[in-house]
C-alpha cells in the first residue's frame, strides 16, 4: 500500500500494491488491518457502485447526523475527485483537495466524517466503488453547491453534466458545519 497523500487531517489518497503479468493484474481493495495501520480504523458496513459516462459530476454530498466515513476506489476509467473540509472546528474548514483517480492509481481515496466529496468523469465511463461505515440513510442526506465560488475548486470539465439535486445545494456560506 502506497500513502500519495494526506493533504488534510482524514484525508488519504492511496495505491494500493498492484501485481501484473500478462494475463492482467491483481490487488486487495481492501484488507483491515493494513488500513487500521494508516489509521483508517472505521468497521465499513455497505459497498456501493456507481457508473457514470463522460464530463458527468456528481457532489458536493456528505452526512450530517450519522457520521460516515468512505473509501472511494476508481475501479475503471478516470475521474477528478474533490473534497471539501466542513468540519466545525477544523483549521481547514472550507478548504478543498483534489486529485484525479485511475483504474492504473492512484485509485483509491479515504474520507474520514466531515467531508463533502465529488467527483467528475474525465473517461468515457467510470466505475467507482464506495466503502462506507454507515449505511444509507436518505435524510441525512445533505450537499455543497459543486461550483461555489467561495470554495473555487477548479474542476477539469468546462461544461459537466449535473443533477437538478446536485445544482440546488447551498452555498458554504449557508450550510451548518458538522
Amino acid at each position: 500500500m502506497k500513502v500519495i497523500a494526506r493533504p488534510f487531517d482524514g484525508i488519504v489518497v492511496l495505491q494500493p500494491r498492484r501485481f501484473d503479468d500478462a494475463r492482467g493484474f491483481f490487488l486487495e481493495s481492501f484488507e483491515r488491518e493494513r488500513y487500521r495501520a494508516l489509521g483508517i480504523a472505521e468497521s465499513f458496513v455497505q459497498d456501493n457502485h456507481s457508473r457514470s459516462a463522460k464530463s458527468v459530476l456528481r457532489g458536493l454530498h456528505f452526512t450530517r447526523k450519522r457520521p460516515q466515513a468512505q473509501i472511494v476506489t476508481v475501479i475503471r476509467g478516470r475521474i477528478f475527485d474533490a473534497v471539501v473540509d466542513v468540519r466545525k472546528e477544523s483549521p481547514s474548514f472550507g478548504q478543498w483537495f483534489g486529485a484525479e483517480l485511475s483504474d492504473e492509481g492512484p485509485n483509491q481515496i479515504y474520507m474520514a466524517h466531515g467531508f463533502a466529496h465529488g467527483f467528475c468523469v474525465l473517461s468515457d465511463h467510470a466505475d467507482l466503488h464506495y466503502k462506507v461505515s454507515q449505511r444509507y440513510d436518505p435524510s441525512d442526506d445533505a450537499g455543497l453547491r459543486w461550483n461555489d465560488a467561495e470554495v473555487g475548486i477548479e474542476w477539469p470539465v468546462a461544461a459537466p453534466l449535473v443533477s437538478e439535486r446536485d445544482r440546488g445545494h447551498p452555498l458554504l456560506r449557508s450550510i451548518v458545519p458538522v
